[in-house]
């Protein structure tokens, strides 16, 4: 049985919990910068990794969870909420969905990576937020957005990796 026919075995209840659970993890793994400076910020990467298992169960369980998240957010550390959304969740969100309608790593990879570039585009040029720092300037510019690209392409090949390493730890489980 793959992870999906498993996922729908469970009851609600069981849903329920799995996904308060993990979105209880992602919110605390993603508020740790806020609340850890400098080792937090190295822990608040990992927050993708909840959402991204949400969304390999199923897609809107997924995006369920991407949505708690946010709300649990603005409760916990409001201060990351600029970040989470449009980086770290929704490179797990992307990745996790493109595992259910792609089967070539290469197009997984990219499902998560266009996602992020436009998310860490949008912070940079549209809400003028400095998630770079402040040496990129806040005026478009196609070699960093080429880099950032590059960078996101990297950062989700390193998380589907990670996920195909957990999908077949899960399926040992059986």
């Amino acid at each position: 049985m793959n992870l999906h026919g498993r996922f729908r075995s469970f009851n609600k209840t069981t849903k329920l919990v799995l996904g308060a659970n993990l979105v209880g993890i992602a919110a605390v793994l993603q508020a740790a910068g806020g609340f850890l400076p400098g080792i937090g910020y190295v822990i608040s990467p990992l927050a993708t990794a909840p959402i991204l298992l949400c969304s390999l169960f199923s897609i809107p369980f997924g995006f369920m969870s991407y949505l708690l998240t946010i709300l649990l957010l603005l409760i916990i550390q409001p201060a990351e909420l600029m970040i989470f959304p449009f980086t770290t969740g929704l490179l797990g969100l992307g990745i996790g969905a493109s595992f259910s309608f792609f089967r070539k790593r290469l197009t997984v990879i990219a499902g998560g990576a266009i996602p992020l570039t436009l998310g860490i585009i949008s912070l940079l040029y549209f809400f003028r937020f400095p998630i770079l720092g402040p040496a990129f300037s806040g005026s478009f510019s196609i070699l960093t957005a080429g880099g950032i690209f590059v960078f996101a392409f990297l950062y989700s090949w390193l998380w589907v990796e990670m996920a195909l390493l957990l999908l077949k730890r899960i399926s040992r489980f059986r």
